[in-house]
């Protein structure tokens, strides 16, 4: 495995990334909450891009994977900005990211600053607005109070050892929420859904499908497949939604 490259931002994190050159638009792999661009559906893509001859690019943001930084430092505002550095200053053209989970949100908040660069997008058990909808609207009054009191709070998770929700994250998250305002998309969108996902839940997909204005937004619920979303079958369905968005965007 070859080691990354390294970008410093604006900001003055250092972002660790591999950019596979190629025809456009780029397929951007934009992970989840602390996963890192060395996960299967990354990797992948960034092999199945490469045969095609198409520009890739993966990353990991800020407290992720090789990048600079802790996870518990960061927040959603934070990784969006590590996420518009890397795509503005290491592609060219238009791109198609391709949001998995906090992925997801992360793709939503840059299609919604960066619509002109943007060709397309797929999302992949897309998390939006999560922090509020998810971890504060589920906290008991003692975990509000242990969050506000400490400033953080360790969570379990399904599919990862407990990690820690700090206030700042929920703070911030509050500023980036993307399922309150209008959320114009104007270019195809394919949407991926397990129905045995027990960290997003179907009505969350169902609710961004709502919500967004896109000429051609589709969701697709997979029975049985869950959170990951990466055996065989699953990461063929990427492949494919990937094929139509560039496709539309002929």
């Amino acid at each position: 495995m070859s080691d990354p490259q390294i970008l410093e931002t604006p900001q003055g994190r250092r972002i660790a990334y591999h950019l596979t050159p190629g025809d456009g638009p780029c397929v951007v792999f934009l992970g989840g909450l602390k996963s890192d661009m060395e996960g299967t559906k990354a990797v992948h893509l960034e092999a199945w891009c490469a045969a095609q001859g198409r520009a890739f690019l993966r990353f990991d943001y800020s407290g992720h994977g090789q990048s600079s930084g802790t996870f518990e430092e960061g927040c959603i505002g934070d990784w969006a900005e590590d996420t518009a550095a890397a795509i503005t200053t290491l592609t060219t053209g238009k791109v198609i990211p391709v949001g998995s989970s906090m992925g997801g949100w992360q793709s939503l908040l840059f299609c919604r600053a960066h619509p002109e660069r943007v060709a397309g997008l797929v999302t992949i058990a897309a998390a939006p607005d999560f922090t509020e909808d998810g971890y504060w609207a589920s906290f008991t009054d003692a975990q509000k109070a242990t969050l506000e009191r400490d400033g953080q709070i360790a969570m379990p998770s399904d599919y990862m050892e407990p990690y820690i929700i700090t206030k700042r994250l929920v703070d911030d998250g509050r500023n980036q929420l993307v399922l309150r305002d209008p959320l114009p998309l104007p270019f195809a969108v394919r949407c991926l859904q397990g129905t045995a996902d027990t960290a997003v839940s179907t009505e969350t997909a169902v609710r961004l499908l709502n919500h967004a204005d896109s000429p051609d937004m589709r969701l697709l619920l997979v029975k049985d497949a869950d959170h990951r979303f990466s055996d065989g079958p699953c990461l063929a369905l990427i492949e494919q939604a990937v094929t139509d968005v560039i496709a539309a965007a002929g």
